[in-house]
């Protein structure tokens, strides 16, 4: 497969940096290991003890084809608090810091204009202090490392919200009100109320139930790529339904208590757009999975002009 790449990335605690690539289609491993140091084939102890110089770090393999350099990135940094300079939530030290070790000049490239897009953008009071360096080799952990949120999902879960990053996380990205204004002014009122206030719009009587024309759905707010009409499927719940999505990595899955009931949210991973939910009775022959989802927190691109609109690499899927 000549289109697999390899990107390197510190995010503090390694048990916490393999969850956020693994949902992208096209990342094919998430190796947790050792990195930027000064010793050959460092031990868990060794690093811990801050004296080889080394960061915690994952190695992560993927089909450029199918997931860009860039969009791992971006990943990345919503997984981390990028103004640290000390480490990361409740773990200090050099081997907690992070940092985007390049492997290439176009990797470096990328890395450095996120940056400053990042700080331009005034996200955050403090500079972004991660820093971009020339990867050095990489020396995978020990196996009971390897895959730990899968392993240990409550050890983990604990770890995750006791060392403050899910609180960090969900917060550091929220819109500002200024942000929420402008969409104010973008969207209608139904799109509005649907993407930013989790309203469900009417069944049926919505915008692209009944609409099984070729072409691509893509987040109202922000234009990422969502759904494949080649996806679509009647499911006569009254919304439009989808056996997939573009990319798992471009939604992300959120357990949602609310009106009583116990339901898996749909919110786009880009613009956090309330899209609908998922839930486990679509056709076995496609998955069995049913994304029911909202019309009003999407906008269809037909086929003819997806080139035209910025989308032809996503041609490819229809």
């Amino acid at each position: 497969m000549t289109n697999i790449r390899k990107a390197i990335f510190a995010g503090g605690c390694f048990w916490c940096m393999v969850k956020p690539f693994d949902r992208f289609d096209g990342v094919y491993s998430v190796v947790v290991g050792y990195t930027g140091g000064r010793v050959e084939n460092p031990t868990y102890e060794q690093v811990c003890n801050m004296k080889t110089g080394h960061y915690e770090a994952v190695e992560i393999s993927y089909d450029e084809e199918k997931v860009s350099y860039k969009e791992l990135l971006e990943a990345f940094f919503k997984s981390i608090d990028p103004t640290d300079d000390g480490g990361q939530f409740y773990d200090r030290g050099e081997s907690y810091k992070t940092a985007v070790f390049y492997l290439d000049e176009n990797q470096k490239k990328i890395a450095e204009d996120y940056i400053r897009e990042i700080d331009d953008s005034k996200r955050f009071e403090d500079p972004v202090v991660t820093k971009v360096l020339e990867a050095k080799k990489f020396y995978p952990a020990e196996d009971y490392h390897q895959d730990y949120y899968k392993k240990n999902p409550f050890k983990y879960n604990v770890y995750y919200k006791g060392s403050g990053r899910k609180e960090f996380i969900e917060h550091a990205w929220k819109k500002s009100e200024e942000e929420k204004l402008a969409l104010k002014d973008k969207l209608t009122d139904i799109q509005y109320r649907v993407t930013q206030l989790n309203a469900t719009e009417a069944p049926y009587n919505n915008e692209y139930n009944d609409n099984y024309e070729e072409g691509i759905y893509v987040d109202v707010v922000d234009g990422k790529p969502l759904f494949s009409s080649k996806d679509k499927f009647n499911s006569g719940c009254g919304w439009p339904a989808f056996s997939n999505p573009i990319n798992g990595g471009y939604i992300k899955e959120i357990e949602d208590l609310s009106h009583g009931m116990i339901r898996t949210e749909v919110r786009s991973t880009n613009a956090d757009s309330h899209l609908g939910h998922v839930f486990n009775d679509g056709p076995k022959e496609l998955g069995g999975l049913r994304y029911c989802i909202n019309s009003a927190s999407l906008k269809f691109i037909p086929k003819c002009d997806m080139e035209r609109e910025g989308y032809g690499e996503y041609l490819k899927l229809l």
